[in-house]
């Protein structure tokens, strides 16, 4: 995706079979004096983390019982509360996976705004934080109902009334987030668990991960978010509020017709396609969705996020006013077994991405601050443009200027127009985890059990039934297939993960450093483009 990705330049950084470490902090410390943060925050383990934790020791008060998901920095269990016995969800947050002061402001804004919002049923509920000297444990209300789209796939009835009932609770989070100050700036479905199983449960937005504090007028430029579900004006890197608007306009598309709104084949043409925002009202089952559905649809996903409806206006559409009275008329089979088949590929591909990101071993991370340390000729720790220009071209790779200038602005985080061994690192390990085939064919071989050369039933069945959040019956495992197999054979081939790995995979599935690598490059290469610039 994007040109990072696809500058062939890259090669230099190809080697094999890796698994990440912690940065080393003996081997970046060349580059500390270009940052205030403490060294401690940048290459080990943070001291401190979160202002004022409830204590150091949760073991004492909590005990922790089956894991219920993973994410990028930590693993979620279900715990009970051993003075009231109530069931609840621990976060855990290992603090050898913040590797860079931007992980560590991450995990603390998080913990900052769960306690700034207000009690309210359709947010999960913060309890309290603790912090030991391996990690950070953020406890919640738990949630034990499942995800939206694997409910509304669960039912065997599925309706427009059904729809506006959702898209009126999101919409209400997202007016109690911005009247507190709080931009979401990852909505999606995966963010919206039910309380429990009953038919009446709450549904709830979890995962504040990527929310940020905002004033009235205030303009942001960095690119966060999951690709469906992302802004034009966020690829354009000048948002504010108006983002969470149009995030949930994908997921109202979404639950009307069950695929995304902006779709294509690679990354970038989904990029394009969020840019252009045309929006098709042609496929089944638009032509018996209401005109007023539709004039929501339009109204939530304008281009241009002055011309978008409000928080406000789309709480106050009729449609949304009237949720208790739209249509009951069943939207038809397809549109829950789209859903089902979009939401399950989703779930497959983060698993291979867990095995992908997971496979980098030390060796060639030394290798790679071999490479900077060699680039670096002045030896004053940053490489400047010129610097790794030179570099490329002395391992053999002729770079043309304007891939260099791409390569040094998605890398460069901080923005002082150079690379400091921790960008440079980060930058490399990050853009071969895909980049390069034998990553992919490692992860391939990982699901391929019987090593028949294909993923088959029996293979993904072991893989995906371990998960407590994965599916539970033979027919979604099929389902998988059948959306992966090309040639409809029954099986997955190496060349069929191929692909199926390089359509619609999360932008942010390393570091928040990779997320802006990446989004960075195809953001430039996007607005060079002047037929993709706002139109009024």
């Amino acid at each position: 995706m994007g040109t990072c990705m696809s500058v062939q330049n890259a090669s230099f950084l190809k080697r094999t079979k890796m698994r990440p470490t912690p940065l080393d902090q003996e081997t970046c410390s060349k580059s500390s004096s270009r940052t205030s943060v403490p060294k401690s925050q940048k290459f080990s383990r943070p001291i401190n983390v979160v202002k004022y934790p409830s204590g150091d020791d949760i073991y004492k008060r909590y005990e922790f019982g089956k894991e219920l998901g993973r994410g990028e920095f930590g693993i979620t269990y279900q715990c009970v509360d051993k003075l009231s016995g109530e069931n609840v969800a621990c976060k855990t947050i290992a603090k050898s996976k913040l590797r860079t002061d931007i992980d560590v402001e991450d995990v603390r804004r998080e913990v900052v705004i769960m306690r700034h919002l207000p009690k309210h049923p359709n947010i999960v509920s913060y309890k309290e934080v603790y912090e030991d000297k391996e990690a950070v444990y953020l406890v919640m209300e738990l949630c034990e109902g499942g995800e939206l789209f694997d409910r509304i796939v669960a039912r065997g009835h599925y309706t427009e009334r059904a729809a506006a009932r959702v898209t009126k609770t999101i919409l209400e989070v997202v007016q109690v987030c911005h009247k507190h100050g709080v931009i979401h700036r990852d909505l999606k479905p995966e963010n919206f668990l039910y309380a429990n199983a009953s038919e009446n449960a709450q549904l709830k937005a979890i995962d504040f991960g990527l929310s940020i504090f905002f004033e009235p007028g205030q303009r942001f430029g960095e690119i966060v978010g999951s690709p469906y579900y992302m802004a034009p004006e966020v690829l354009r890197r000048n948002y504010g509020p108006e983002v969470d608007v149009w995030s949930a306009g994908v997921i109202l598309y979404i639950l009307l017709c069950g695929v995304p709104p902006f779709w294509a084949e690679t990354e970038e043409g989904i990029a394009h396609a969020i840019v252009k925002g045309t929006i098709d009202f042609n496929r089944d089952p638009w032509p018996i969705v209401s005109e007023e559905a539709k004039d929501l649809v339009k109204g939530m996903l304008d281009a241009n996020p002055y011309n978008r409806f409000t928080v406000e206006e789309v709480l106050e559409h009729h449609w949304i006013q009237n949720a208790d009275k739209v249509s009951n008329v069943c939207l038809g089979e397809g549109v829950r077994s789209k859903i089902k088949q979009f939401t399950l590929m989703n779930k497959f591909k983060k698993k291979v991405l867990r095995v992908v990101a997971n496979n980098l071993p030390q060796d060639q991370v030394h290798e790679i601050k071999q490479k900077f340390y060699m680039m670096d000729t002045d030896k004053n720790g940053n490489l400047s443009f010129q610097e790794l220009k030179d570099g490329l071209h002395m391992m053999g790779q002729t770079v043309a200027e304007p891939e260099v200038k791409l390569l040094m602005d998605a890398a460069d985080v901080d923005g002082n127009g150079m690379l400091n061994c921790e960008e440079f690192l980060t930058m490399a390990v990050h853009l071969q985890r895909l980049s390069n085939d034998d990553h992919l064919r490692h992860a391939f071989l990982h699901f391929d059990k019987n090593k028949s050369g294909f993923i088959e039933f029996e293979d993904l069945k072991v893989s995906l039934f371990d998960d407590p959040l994965g599916p539970k019956n033979d027919q979604v495992i099929n389902d998988i297939i059948f959306d992966a197999d090309l040639d409809k054979d029954g099986r997955i081939s190496y060349q069929d993960f191929k692909v199926m790995m390089s359509t619609g995979t999360d932008w942010k599935m390393g570091s928040r450093q990779y997320s802006k690598a990446m989004l960075n490059a195809l953001s430039m290469r996007l607005f060079k483009d002047k037929s993709m610039q706002l139109k009024d």
